[in-house]
């Protein structure tokens, strides 16, 4: 059995290597383009916002729920005992910061 190949075997396959060679150094230059660089940098970012955003959320939704736990019996009714505290030190916050706000323009 011989394996020799003949002139126009390996033609095409030099024809093939050729192509596949072409269509690797195109598939290398798209990657490396400014722009697909930019693209991907921009997709990680938008990802990582994302599950930022995510994280974020889950975070504020658990400190609501707790908060609200706090101020509210199992069925939902006020914890007047809280709740009045809590709005007699709001109020007295943002009085203060009124009052202070108008001897500043004064």
């Amino acid at each position: 059995m011989s394996d020799a190949r003949t002139p126009a075997q390996i033609e095409a396959d030099i024809v093939r290597r050729r192509e596949q060679l072409a269509v690797t150094l195109d598939e290398i230059g798209i990657r490396v383009h400014p722009k697909t660089i930019i693209g991907d940098a921009k997709a990680k970012v938008a990802s990582t916002v994302d599950q930022t955003v995510g994280r974020a959320f889950v975070a504020v939704n658990r400190v609501v729920s707790d908060v609200k736990a706090r101020f509210t019996h199992e069925d939902g009714a006020p914890r007047l005992e809280r709740v009045v505290p809590a709005a007699v030190v709001a109020v007295a916050v943002v009085g203060l910061i009124v009052s202070s706000s108008r001897k500043g323009k004064g």
